[in-house]
C-alpha cells in the first residue's frame, strides 16, 4: 500500500526514482539537499518506493501533541537539539541493538543555509561500522533515490571528497539555502 501511493504522488509531481535499493540492513542516509519542508515527503516516498523502512531524526517540538503519533509512525525519532546529549554513542547502541536499521541523519542540520554540515552522520556510521548512503533529491532534474554506500575509512577528507563529488550537480528546492559540502573538522 505505502509503495503505490509512493509510486501515485511521485507520478503526480512528476518525478523519477533513481539508483537502487542500499543492499545493506543497517546504514545511515545522507539527506541533501534539505532546503524545503517538502523534502522529507520526497525522502519517505522515494524510502517506500525502494521498500527502505527509514527512521529520522527530528527536532523534539514535531512530535508534540496528534502529530506526535504520525511523526513516529513515519520513523521518526525525536531529537532535543536545545540539550548537549551523546547523539552519537545513542545511536551507535541503537544500530547494534537492531538487526535493520536505516537512519536518515539530515546533514545540514536545518533547512536554513549553514556554512557547513554537521558531522553526526559520518560518526555515527563509524562507530557503529555501518556505511553511509548517500541519498538525493534534485529538484533541477525532479530525481531522487539512493546512490552509492561508503564505509567511513577515517580519512575525513578523502571520505568528504567523494560524498562532495556525488552531491555537486545535485540541487535543492531552494538552491540558495543549500550551504558548501564540508564539515566544521574540515575547516
Amino acid at each position: 500500500m505505502k509503495r503505490m501511493l509512493a509510486k501515485l504522488f511521485l507520478r503526480l509531481t512528476g518525478w523519477e526514482a533513481e539508483g537502487g535499493r542500499p543492499v545493506e540492513s543497517k546504514f545511515v542516509i545522507i539527506a541533501a539537499p534539505h532546503t524545503s519542508n517538502w523534502d522529507l515527503a520526497y525522502l519517505l516516498a522515494f524510502a517506500a518506493l525502494y521498500d527502505v523502512r527509514a527512521s529520522w531524526m527530528g527536532k523534539h517540538t514535531l512530535f508534540r501533541g496528534p502529530m506526535g503519533s504520525v511523526m513516529r509512525f513515519l520513523g521518526g525519532i525525536p531529537v532535543r537539539r536545545d540539550q548537549r546529549t551523546n547523539m552519537v554513542d545513542a545511536m551507535a547502541e541503537e544500530f547494534e541493538r537492531r538487526d535493520s536499521l536505516a537512519l536518515v541523519v539530515p546533514t545540514e542540520g536545518t533547512r536554513s543555509y549553514t556554512p557547513h554540515w554537521k558531522s553526526g552522520f559520518y560518526h555515527i556510521a563509524r562507530k557503529a561500522k555501518v556505511p553511509i548512503v548517500m541519498s538525493f533529491l534534485d529538484y533541477g532534474r525532479k530525481r531522487g533515490g539512493f546512490g552509492p554506500a561508503l564505509l567511513p575509512s577515517g580519512d575525513l577528507r578523502e571520505d568528504m571528497d567523494e560524498i562532495r563529488g556525488f552531491y555537486a550537480d545535485k540541487v535543492g528546492k531552494n538552491p540558495d539555502l543549500f550551504g558548501e559540502i564540508r564539515l566544521k573538522e574540515e575547516m
